[in-house]
């Protein structure tokens, strides 16, 4: 048996520093075993004590008539690391340490933490400073949180992680309230050694696990966390994610605006994309989506069937959807005569939706029939059935008829309460029935129902140390940058390097018409706010203008550049930025957005992480708003879409065989130009190591 096994299935468990009184927080979880009847054995430890709960109590962990497969140390910071030396000593499997003041608390409390580490040797620890976890498939609860007072927990086939305790109990309570069960819930507290993307590992591989829910703060170990969301969605079973650190602004000191605009929280969302992971957007949603995806049931495409009892919450349920992307289309010709039929209404009155059966009264006959005839048509992916308050005084007919309906039909059927029932939202969660008491969670959830299938990984590039041979650390100017994405193909403005004024000049008549002047300097990154950069200079011009920038260079106090950079002048186009970040815990991370001076402001950027496939750039460009300026706007001609794309694909390239060495890169801006025309890097910085 593996640990993890071991820890979430033990045949023995042994209770370190257990009370006799099961008032108290240490005498709860030998008081859980017995009342959710787990029938190995429980070995309470107390030297105080000779039995608790009927059970008889040893004085030490080597009195132990065995080895425990699993223990539970209710000590303090201060014994459970003897404790957890001795249960290793003994040949326990896992121990669950309950204690803070590890970790999280402080420097002394990190060291503590890893002494408790270094105690345990081979056995797994879960924790510290975790609840525990709650094994409703096979009634084990190896845990002292509160929220086991409940007296009736279903089992379900809904799995939790959470990094927080009082997370995992809020959200046991909470599904009790609604009728919905769960398989495991397991806190996995500070992770000093079983982490989050490990359990979710173990857990997708479960045979009573559909759905895994989990409450993120981090994550340690993200290769990890990849690996089982892919195992995940090819198994079927969707990983849906909390993910709380969404107010921290994540810009770091960064010497680029890619390193501003990829805010930490926002790589987890390319994270989750990339790996088919659903983002839960409220701590509600974290319930509600996996309640949905429990029943198995997907929607094919992105079209809802709503039918009402109670016609405002139905415009609110409609209204909802369509801000969610869900549409509410009118029913077809076949299905208004079907549904006129059976209200005795003119087709004419009944041919929208929602489909309002108010005037019909919720006869059971005409209630199943109208879900009927929404399930069959084939214009519908799925059908939310809002219930108003004259269905309060008979909720067994309401329910029964959406089962009965539901068993007929493949697709997704939700339901609606709109007034505060709470007996209904149990009554139908625990007939298999999604049953929602807000609008914005049922359009959450259908949003959720609704999404395309997971492509294969793409394969990444191979890092080759040779592409950055000779470069300095630090920042590269603009032509060593450009230099270097050229390589790999990314297009750049024809230009030319000036030592000074006269080669400056004489470069910008090579080139012909209006140029661009730049001050070329490594110490430099954003030259315009020094006055570095000229646009539209004649070639007369170009000598004046370098001796203002050099005398603006001075009185700023900024070094002496390395000389100048001419370039072509483009005209036309749509600017972006095309930027590369390395996330201090996810890693390598491409952006793609609005660019120029005011990418910034705009904040109009997408992320992926590397690698990426033409796909993911393809559905980049699709996820900005400036895509309608690249599709052409108000009669401005459209874009070289397909040149950006392998421009984003160029430098994806680059930045995977740069490796490690490459700590930030940008295009900014990128001029995207008319239909067949190409596109142009018009400026450039990389950072090495």
């Amino acid at each position: 048996m593996s640990a993890l096994r071991a820890l979430l299935r033990p045949r023995s468990v042994a209770v370190i520093g257990a009370s006799a009184d099961a008032a108290k927080m240490t005498g709860r979880p030998v008081g859980y075993l017995q009342k959710y009847g787990f029938s190995g054995d429980i070995w309470p430890v107390n030297p105080r004590a000779d039995s608790i709960a009927g059970l008889p109590c040893y004085a030490e962990i080597a009195a132990l008539p065995g080895a425990p497969d699993a223990a539970i140390v209710l000590l303090g910071p201060e014994r459970a690391e003897a404790a957890v030396r001795d249960l290793a000593a003994r040949g326990c499997q896992a121990a669950i340490v309950l204690a803070s003041g590890y970790g999280e608390a402080n420097e002394d409390g990190a060291r503590r933490q890893q002494a408790l580490k270094d105690a345990a040797g081979p056995m797994r620890l879960l924790g510290p400073n975790t609840i525990g976890l709650v094994n409703l498939t096979d009634r084990m609860m190896l845990s002292a949180t509160g929220a086991l007072e409940v007296g009736d927990l279903a089992a379900g086939r809904i799995s939790v992680v959470s990094q927080s305790g009082g997370i995992l109990g809020s959200l046991l309570s909470r599904a009790a309230d609604r009728g919905i069960g769960f398989a495991k819930l397991v806190s996995t507290g500070n992770e000093a050694d079983i982490d989050s993307s490990e359990m979710i590992a173990h857990l997708v591989e479960d045979e009573a696990t559909d759905v895994i829910a989990v409450y993120m703060e981090g994550l340690r170990r993200p290769e990890l966390f990849k690996q089982a969301a892919r195992r995940a969605a090819a198994l079927g079973k969707p990983i849906v994610v909390y993910k709380v650190g969404r107010s921290e602004s994540g810009a770091q000191a960064a010497t680029s605006h890619t390193g501003a605009l990829a805010g930490a929280d926002r790589v987890y969302d390319a994270l989750f994309r990339q790996h088919g992971v659903i983002r839960a957007e409220s701590f509600t949603d974290l319930l509600d989506i996996p309640a949905a995806l429990a029943s198995g049931r997907r929607m094919r495409g992105d079209r809802v069937a709503i039918l009402t009892s109670t016609g405002g919450a139905g415009t609110l349920l409609a209204d909802n959807c369509g801000l969610a992307g869900i549409a509410v289309p009118a029913p077809d010709a076949p299905t208004t005569q079907r549904l006129a039929t059976l209200l005795g209404e003119d087709p004419a009155a009944i041919g929208r939706n929602p489909v309002d059966v108010t005037l019909a009264g919720l006869r059971p006959d005409l209630f199943r029939g109208a879900i009927d005839a929404l399930l069959d048509s084939p214009g519908y992916d799925a059908a939310v059935v809002v219930i108003g308050s004259s269905a309060l005084a008979t909720p067994d007919i309401v329910a029964g008829a959406i089962v009965e309906c539901q068993a007929r039909s493949d697709k997704p059927v939700l339901a609606y309460v709109s007034p505060h029932a709470p007996h209904l939202l149990r009554l139908l969660n625990s007939q298999g029935i999604p049953a929602f008491a807000t609008p914005e969670s049922c359009a959450s959830v259908l949003r959720a129902l609704h999404r395309p299938a997971l492509a294969p990984p793409p394969q990444p590039v191979a890092a080759d140390p040779s592409v950055l041979a000779g470069l300095p650390a630090g920042n590269l100017n603009e032509a060593e940058s450009k230099a270097l994405f050229a390589r790999f193909g990314v297009p750049v403005t024809r230009e030319y390097v000036a030592a000074d004024a006269d080669g400056a000049l004489a470069a910008a008549r090579a080139l012909g018409g209006e140029v661009v002047l730049k001050l070329l300097s490594r110490a430099i990154a954003h030259k315009s706010d020094l006055g570095g950069v000229r646009v539209g200079l004649a070639a007369e011009a170009v000598p004046e203008a370098c001796a203002t920038m050099l005398r603006r260079l001075a009185a700023a106090g900024a070094p002496a550049p390395e000389g100048f950079l001419v370039q072509e002048r483009i005209r036309g186009g749509v600017e972006m930025i095309l930027g590369f970040h390395r996330d201090p815990q996810l890693g390598p991370v491409i952006l793609l957005g609005s660019g120029g001076v005011a990418a910034e402001l705009f904040q109009d950027t997408t992320l992926r992480l590397l690698p990426i496939a033409r796909a993911d750039a393809e559905a980049m460009v699709g996820e900005l708003k400036a895509a309608r300026l690249l599709r052409g706007y108000r009669g401005a001609p459209a874009a070289d879409i397909p040149a950006l794309v392998d421009a984003v694909m160029a430098f994806a390239a680059m930045a995977g065989a740069a490796g490690e060495r490459l700590l930030e890169a940008e295009i900014n801006p990128l001029f995207v130009l008319p239909e067949g025309q190409g596109a142009r890097a018009a400026d450039g910085l990389a950072v090495l190591r």
